[in-house]
């Protein structure tokens, strides 16, 4: 045998090693990645996959307060006298009126009562009768909101939301990896053996997160702004400064201190946007009231459901804001409380390029934008994301020894690593959060193996 032979015999051996080396540190990586998300990701599939549907869902739980009997457009009452029916049934402050989305809708009235809490009472736009009342934010579709984002359970808990969304694309990239064709004739578009047997859980696994990798990925970026650190600090910066409205919109009129997403329901652009105060145009004048501002908004053409915070105060605005489905609709006017003239008039097209694209993901995010499609769209990658969780599961469980939690072998030529850790670092980085989990489960891996070690 010539001494090439051996040389060329050698070089093999070493790139095999090395690819071998490379599967086995992403393989481990990919575990940790899903150790750490997938139970996070079940809960929000199925608290996602539920939400698609909110006005469905509400309309049929809630249906003796949001849905009302059609009558003559005569019959109906006007926005101030609906407010007063409110006011009679529940004593307090009056601060929002949420106009009927359609002709079998009902009026939603906010009221802080007395006691402080607020209150969100359902009138008949036909009559004035009031329905009843749920806290504010009360609803079932609400409730199901709040446990998607975990804010049920305090800020530090929500902060694995962020942490899950950014370890989820580290995921995605590593399941592409290990999924790439290998010489293999299944498990890369079709699923091998029964489900009795490893392989067929290998395959459901990897072929369901090829197809749907794509749309974890666009999930977690679009989910990511309502994140606590990581969205509050792109929100700060995506919204300059000007007062926080988008680029584009300028204006010489006073600001108040309060934030638009305090007053009125707001899109994750307009979150930090402050409200304009209003000051009487002449000495003595009155406020123009909520049926005149009603109709002022009427007029400018604001989508059907649009919300109206009332002035509390003598330099308060009347504020409309609307979010319908598609994004371009979206719209904010504040009108002056005394002469009626808008100060400030904005819609989707005033924002930034940032803001733009990412009112655009959220929506299709919600299943909003392209109406029922989006939505069965999404319900199926959110039964694929379990279906991913389940067969991972089920794998791991076959695949581990006895008595041992079945982590993937680490490489044995440490170098290879080196790649991979870059790219976790400079996600670590874009990412604070991530990038502190990073750092626990370097220690925990670090720790892992040598206790390997020290007992081999």
């Amino acid at each position: 045998m010539s001494d090439q032979t051996l040389r060329g015999g050698r070089g093999v051996a070493r790139s095999d090693a090395a690819s071998t080396d490379l599967y086995r540190a992403v393989w481990r990586w990919h575990f940790y990645a899903g150790l750490l998300v997938l139970p996070f990701l079940i809960v929000l599939s199925i608290t996602g996959g539920l939400y698609l549907f909110k006005d469905e869902i509400d309309g049929i739980v809630h249906a003796d307060l949001k849905r009302v009997e059609v009558r003559d457009p005569s019959n109906r009452v006007a926005p101030s006298s609906m407010v007063a029916a409110a006011l009679v049934a529940h004593p307090g402050k009056a601060v929002k009126y949420t106009d009927p989305i359609t002709s079998t809708a009902s009026a939603e009235v906010t009221i802080k009562t007395t006691s402080g809490q607020n209150l969100a009472v359902y009138v008949n736009p036909y009559g004035g009768q009031v329905l009843g009342s749920l806290p504010d934010r009360g609803t079932v579709m609400w409730t199901v909101r709040y446990l998607h984002s975990l804010k049920y359970f305090g800020t530090v808990t929500r902060a694995f939301v962020e942490i899950a969304a950014g370890w989820s694309i580290l995921l995605v990239g590593t399941g592409i990896y290990l999924w790439w064709p290998r010489r293999q004739s299944g498990g890369v578009l079709s699923i091998r053996s029964t489900p009795n047997r490893r392989v067929f859980w290998r395959d459901t696994h990897a072929v369901t997160g090829i197809f749907v990798g794509f749309f974890i990925v666009f999930l977690a970026i679009t989910g990511l702004p309502w994140s606590n650190v990581w969205g509050g600090k792109v929100n700060e910066w995506a919204n300059g400064h000007n007062f926080g409205y988008p680029a584009g919109v300028r204006v010489a009129v006073p600001m108040s201190d309060e934030h638009l997403g305090h007053v009125s329901p707001t899109t994750w652009s307009l979150e930090q946007a402050q409200v304009p105060e209003t000051a009487r145009h002449a000495h003595g004048a009155e406020p123009i009231g909520l049926d005149r501002a009603i109709a002022i908004f009427d007029g400018l053409g604001l989508h059907r459901g649009y919300t109206v915070a009332i002035p509390t105060s003598a330099t308060g605005v009347y504020s409309a804001s609307v979010y319908p489905d598609d994004v371009a609709q979206q719209r904010v006017v504040h009108l002056n409380q005394y002469s009626g003239k808008p100060l400030i008039d904005m819609s989707y097209a005033d924002y930034g390029p940032l803001g733009r694209w990412l009112e655009f993901g959220i929506s299709v995010h919600m299943g909003q934008q392209f109406g029922l499609a989006n939505q069965l769209f999404l319900v199926a990658v959110c039964v694929a994301v379990v279906v991913l969780g389940v067969s991972a599961g089920t794998m791991w469980w076959k695949r581990r020894p006895t008595g041992s939690l079945g982590i993937p072998p680490a490489p044995a030529d440490k170098r290879v690593l080196r790649g991979l850790l870059v790219i976790l670092i400079m996600g670590g980085i874009l990412f604070p959060l991530v990038g502190a989990s990073l750092l626990v489960m370097l220690t925990l891996d670090w720790a892992l193996t040598e206790r390997t070690r020290s007992v081999a």
